[in-house]
């Protein structure tokens, strides 16, 4: 689609500015926000050339203009410009730089901090394990009654979990229970290891004072290191979104947001456009709502995203331009180094 330079700067005036106030494009406006001279007459009969190409729509109640669907795509692939100011780079170093956060605690700190710093709602992504084989188990006494258990798949994830037991164990107990777990699991596809667990629980009990306590911490830790690793934040945020009003629109979006499957569903269905924008990110409209996804690595084998939902009306360069360096946050949490989405090293210094 080829249009003028003139017609590009008032298009993405139009964009930026209405996603900012949610409120209808009118020449009047848009004199005031170009940095060039120009009259409301010609600015209107570009707006008409911009309706014409189905860049822009009409409302019925206003006789500015509003970005269509098509509109949104354009600007998105061709006049985007996606930055992040200094301050909000060094925050959220500072935020994952503190300590040492295992998968589950990146997942949801990342999911909390993009809905906070978009107002919109955020879903994070963590890689999928079940069809990882285990390859080493450690656990490490804290005192009487806690441990941490270390678990490592063959790709190389590990999960980091702390038990309390809630009555003492031994550091034979802990030592013996090592021992037969990795003799008897290592090789197990991670899917299959509670499984395996009942299996030799009789083999537990023979060797274990306390196997009751011991088997059902890690019977526990394994079906949550099995299941996808969700986390969704911000789902309060569609109340303050004007197109969500519709409160029957509003409780579909959140039955969405709460159930995985329903998500997923929703997000894979026939009618969807999805656009790719640079090397790991992509859009994708569902009617008046749109998905921004970004692509993030664990390790060389192991992939997550971040997702943030809300209406077609969101400020992409924003959120582009946050979710892309918060991967790269994430990558350097974990010592990997994909150089996605054109991020180099200097520039995650900064």
């Amino acid at each position: 689609m080829e249009i003028t330079q003139r017609q590009k700067i008032i298009f993405k005036t139009i964009v930026e500015e209405f996603t900012r106030c949610a409120e209808p494009v009118g020449s009047k406006t848009l004199m005031e926000l170009l940095d060039f001279p120009v009259s409301s007459a010609t600015i209107r009969n570009e707006m008409a050339t911009l309706e014409k190409l189905g860049l822009l729509e009409k409302t019925h109640t206003s006789s500015g203009r509003i970005p269509s669907q098509k509109g949104y795509r354009y600007y998105v692939e061709h006049l985007m410009e996606a930055d992040l100011d200094v301050s909000t780079k060094n925050a959220l170093q500072q935020v994952f730089s503190e300590r040492h956060y295992s998968l589950e605690e990146v997942v949801q700190k990342s999911c909390d901090i993009l809905s906070h710093m978009t107002n919109l709602t955020s879903v994070v992504l963590g890689p999928d394990s079940r069809h990882q084989t285990l390859q080493h188990v450690q656990l490490i006494p804290i005192n009487n009654q806690s441990a941490v258990a270390i678990i490592v798949t063959d790709q190389g994830h590990t999960e980091n979990k702390v038990f309390q037991f809630g009555t003492d164990v031994s550091m034979q107990d802990i030592q013996n229970c090592t021992d037969l777990l990795n003799d008897q699991l290592v090789g197990t596809p991670i899917e299959n290891v509670v499984d395996k667990m009942k299996e030799i629980e009789p083999m537990m009990a023979a060797k274990l004072v306390r196997h009751e306590v011991l088997f059902e911490a890690f019977v526990s830790a394994f079906m949550r290191f099995a299941t996808e690793k969700v986390a969704v934040s911000g789902r309060s945020n569609m109340l303050y979104q004007p197109e969500f009003s519709d409160i029957n629109k509003l409780k579909q979006m959140m039955r969405i947001l709460e159930n995985g499957n329903l998500f997923h569903q929703w997000t894979d269905q026939e009618g969807n456009v999805a656009i790719q924008i640079g090397e790991r990110n992509e859009l994708l409209q569902i009617g008046d709502c749109s998905v921004l996804t970004t692509k993030f690595h664990y390790n060389s084998d192991e992939e997550g995203q971040l997702m943030v939902v809300g209406p077609n009306r969101m400020q992409y360069s924003k959120v582009v331009a946050l979710m892309d360096y918060m991967s790269n946050v994430i990558e350097d949490v974990f010592g990997t180094d994909k150089n996605k989405g054109g991020a180099n090293d200097e520039q995650r210094r900064k």
